[in-house]
């Protein structure tokens, strides 16, 4: 991961900046843990509802399957709300009535496609909650955590939402980049690029992830919990069947070589370590996304500045379980122009406003990225990414589900919408395909992330 600095001042500058920035995180103080058994939730969201009650109060009454729910592991995640009836739809002709509860992003798709984008909105929920070995691990590591000197790794913190009550963008970035930790997840995902014709290129990868931080009972001690490991094994287009990337991140360490990259080529068949995977390299069908597009965010945050912009009440995306429902097919999900909005589920929830611009002598595609984070998971929702002369370039989806094997918010098909060209890119299919695994105890190894492994298996 190279930086791309200008001359020898700018490096002077970016170390002073660096340290003085390092002196102003302090650990999560007894005041504030105090606060996750009060006001705050234990994850660090506001246990309140809104004034006027469109968002509930927190009550986390249900861990795993609700009640009435009949699922085993390896099913469909049934929808505990399938009953209920949607509140009202925005669209481009009453926006205006709910601009204050929209993102730029969704005002721009509504008025693209005046026509056929529509937001459809339910009640609101905030039923589910984490396993309270998560919840322990907070209160006991949170105040201990602190970050390395240039912001790129973190000491001594727990399994998700190391700063709970952050007092700065870079926290709440890092509570971000944890969001999703899951010990194992095996799936098999559809992509497809859809073009403004209607017609679609597509994709479909293997993806495995071993992330011993992600276990429950969390298990500190264990000698790979600041490792998360992941593997993705292109089955189309065909053009790259049997290229297989390993690669893992190192959550405990400083420095702009946090991830390490393996890419096995069935062309030559020869494996090659890739250190400029990461950040801005294109991704999927056609190159649609970068890299750290994954999740609307993921890897290092260090060519950015990060900043809290606050807090807001948004329609976000959120229990999307009808977008795993096998019976809704890829031809009556991806119409044109963008997904078949009548299968996205809307609800008004608090979000984190979180702005990353970037830094002076850095490049990336996104000069700058508004991402809206769910204050009950920390996880991304929305995020509006902007080109290098300051207009909305993509705008980007990121429905979730509540994961009752896993016990923790899931993404599930993620749209990236292109606004200039009109194309979009939706990921994580599995409507036609397997249900994910999401293991809390898992039998993956080391080993199966190994250049070795992936040498052996791409022969």
């Amino acid at each position: 991961m190279r930086r791309f600095i200008q001359n020898g001042a700018q490096l002077c500058a970016l170390a002073v900046s660096a340290a003085i920035v390092t002196m102003a995180y302090a650990k999560t103080s007894a005041e504030d843990i105090a606060r996750l058994d009060g006001p705050l939730t234990p994850i660090g969201a506001e246990r309140a509802g809104n004034a006027d009650g469109t968002i509930p109060a927190w009550t986390g009454k249900w861990l795993g399957v609700p009640p009435g729910i009949d699922y085993k592991a390896g099913d469909r995640y049934p929808d505990p709300y399938a009953n209920e009836k949607p509140l009202f739809t925005i669209t481009a002709q009453n926006m205006q009535q709910y601009a204050a509860r929209l993102t730029d992003g969704e005002k721009a798709l509504l008025k693209k496609y005046p026509d056929t984008f529509k937001m459809i909105v339910y009640p609101s929920h905030r039923d589910f909650r984490y396993p309270e070995d998560t919840y322990k691990a907070i209160r006991t590591y949170a105040p201990k955590t602190t970050m390395t000197a240039d912001e790129n790794g973190l000491k001594d913190f727990p399994p998700v939402a190391p700063f709970p009550v952050p007092k700065n963008g870079v926290e709440a970035m890092w509570n971000l980049r944890l969001a999703s930790n899951l010990e194992c997840e095996s799936a098999t995902y559809d992509q497809a690029v859809v073009y403004p014709d209607g017609n679609i290129a597509w994709g479909k990868v293997k993806y495995y992830i071993y992330g011993p931080r992600g276990a429950h009972p969390y298990e500190p001690n264990n000698p790979l919990v600041d490792k998360t490991f992941s593997r993705v094994q292109t089955v189309l287009p065909l053009s790259d069947r049997g290229t297989i990337i390993v690669s893992y991140d190192m959550w405990d360490q400083q420095g702009s070589d946090t991830r390490r990259t393996w890419t096995y080529n069935p062309g030559t068949r020869r494996v090659r370590q890739s250190p400029e995977f990461g950040f801005d390299q294109p991704l999927g069908p056609g190159g649609f996304r970068t890299v750290d597009d994954d999740r609307l965010f993921n890897g290092s945050g260090e060519r950015y500045d990060w900043k809290i912009l606050g807090k807001r009440e948004i329609y976000v995306p959120y229990d999307n379980y009808k977008l795993m429902d096998p019976s809704i097919k890829y031809s009556d999900l991806l119409t044109k122009g963008h997904e078949n909005m009548q299968y996205v589920r809307f609800e008004l929830h608090r979000v984190w406003v979180l702005e990353a611009t970037l830094k002076s002598g850095f490049r990336h595609q996104y000069a700058k990225r508004v991402i809206y984070l769910d204050e009950d998971s920390w996880a991304a929702l929305a995020a509006d990414n902007y080109d290098g002369r300051g207009m909305l370039w993509r705008t980007n989806l990121a429905p979730s589900v509540y994961a009752y094997d896993a016990k923790i918010f899931y993404p599930t098909t993620t749209f990236y919408h292109d606004l200039s060209s009109g194309a979009y890119y939706a990921d994580r299919l599995t409507n036609q395909g397997e249900m994910p695994i999401l293991s809390p105890t898992s039998n993956m190894t080391e080993a199966f992330f190994s250049p070795d492994a992936i040498r052996g298996d791409g022969n």
